[in-house]
């Protein structure tokens, strides 16, 4: 691998504010970084940020040696490009073609690591493509069953046993398999880049079902978990109550929490760290970080939108790309 990793960095939905916040990033880098990216969606979609934020980068197919000219995988919309702030399925589509194209790129060795800017849902599903997000489609594009959803940040990290599911379906894949892959997927993570993890794993009942007066789960199906984890030589323990875990991480006592479920995670995560907690994909064969915000239509076009949160996904994506990858699969539930 290169000293200097390739990062392939996806527009997200064109009519939000992936395009404005990419630019920003970029214009806040040395020119010579500027080189190790390639934009993997439209070149007109950048000018028009550019012309938003009062930024004036150049674009084209290969980046120049003095990191004045960017590189742009150029993606083709069939159509004009989508009027900003709307919900449009011409944007969903372009937004699924730019994440297959940075997917082959990535596949393929052209590139190291996937920095995907916001996708809206919705745009997607209306262009016909009935994906819950970037998770489902990036374990479809890359034949993987499943994935798991870590959310970084300085002092406070959560991987989630399930995600974009109901309640009720998340407490059905609160099994004492699926719990097991996730720890090992957060420890062979923070493995990978140089740190053996003190893990928690989050009761999923009030306090952890008070010895089965609020349930029983936490007994039947967490603590074995934690066990057999354990006996793996994994530094974990648990189940702790919800309600306290997460304040006793970020405090320092651990590195990473086992949340059980999608608000469990994203709360106390986006509570502490709204601007920078970055989205990682684990269990792919490929690497992906994400920022942790929507399209943002309501702001969209302004030049108002916040580009800390890509610079850190940026920064966290190259982390990842110096160290090799080590994976692990998550069960598919029954």
């Amino acid at each position: 691998m290169q000293s200097n990793a390739k990062v392939a960095v996806t527009l997200g939905d064109p009519a939000g504010v992936g395009p404005e916040v990419i630019v920003k990033a970029l214009a806040a880098m040395p020119a010579q970084e500027r080189r190790d990216f390639v934009i993997v969606g439209n070149t007109e979609a950048l000018e028009r940020a550019g012309r938003a934020t009062g930024i004036d980068l150049r674009f084209a197919p290969s980046a120049s040696d003095d990191g004045l000219t960017i590189a742009v995988d150029e993606v083709p919309l069939g159509a004009p490009l989508p009027e900003i702030g709307k919900v449009s399925p011409i944007a969903g589509d372009a937004s699924v073609k730019y994440i297959s194209r940075a997917v082959d790129l990535a596949m393929t060795g052209k590139a190291d690591v996937i920095v995907t800017a916001p996708i809206n849902k919705e745009a997607m599903n209306l262009a016909g493509h009935h994906f819950d997000g970037h998770t489902g489609l990036l374990a479809h594009l890359t034949g993987s069953k499943s994935s798991f959803m870590l959310l970084a940040s300085e002092r406070l990290n959560t991987i989630h046993v399930s995600t974009h599911v109901s309640l009720r379906g998340a407490i059905e894949r609160a099994k004492t398999e699926r719990v097991l892959a996730t720890i090992e997927a957060g420890h062979n993570h923070f493995m990978r880049l140089g740190k053996k993890a003190r893990i928690a794993v989050a009761g999923l009942n009030p306090h952890c079902g008070e010895n089965g007066l609020f349930g029983t789960e936490d007994m039947e199906f967490l603590a074995p978990a934690v066990e057999q984890a354990r006996a793996r030589g994994i530094d974990v323990v648990g189940p702790i109550s919800a309600d306290t875990v997460f304040a006793r991480a970020y405090n320092g006592a651990f590195d990473l929490v086992i949340a059980q479920y999608h608000d469990q995670g994203h709360i106390p995560i986006k509570l502490v760290a709204f601007e920078t907690a970055v989205n990682v994909s684990l269990g792919l064969p490929i690497d992906r970080v994400s920022v942790d915000h929507g399209t943002a239509f309501d702001i969209a076009g302004t030049g108002k939108a916040n580009h800390v949160n890509m610079l850190s996904a940026i920064a966290y994506a190259r982390l990842m790309a110096k160290s090799p990858r080590q994976q692990a699969k998550a069960p598919e539930l029954s």
